[in-house]
């Protein structure tokens, strides 16, 4: 069965930067399979923030462009999202999936952006 595991997250002030990592498992198809992170604020519906395509070819809703980047490792089955600027709309729990989601979620990793 394929695994996420996210992590990286943590509190961080505004204006502060962070690094998720999503390392898959299990998951022979990694590299030929479009990647991406979403997150999810409480009350609010999970989003597809951030998506590489197995090409490296990016995208990125539009409240995040200039301020996250996102990247993969295919060798290493992990995917990153490279976070700066952060602002207070940021916290939410952060994933990664494959872009059409059909994997299993993992648990997630916090990210908190405190004033």
């Amino acid at each position: 069965q394929v695994q996420l595991v996210e992590s990286g997250g943590g509190l961080v002030q505004a204006g502060g930067s962070l690094r998720l990592s999503c390392a898959a498992s299990r998951f022979s198809l990694f590299s030929i399979n479009a990647m991406a992170w979403y997150r999810q604020a409480p009350g609010e519906q999970r989003e597809l923030v951030a998506a590489i395509s197995s090409g490296g070819r990016t995208n990125y809703v539009d409240s995040v462009k200039g301020r996250f980047t996102i990247s993969r490792d295919n060798a290493k089955k992990t995917v990153y999202l490279q976070m700066t600027s952060l602002k207070l709309e940021d916290t939410a729990v952060y994933y990664c999936n494959t872009q059409e989601g059909f994997i299993s979620w993992g648990q997630g990793t916090q990210v908190t952006v405190s004033s």
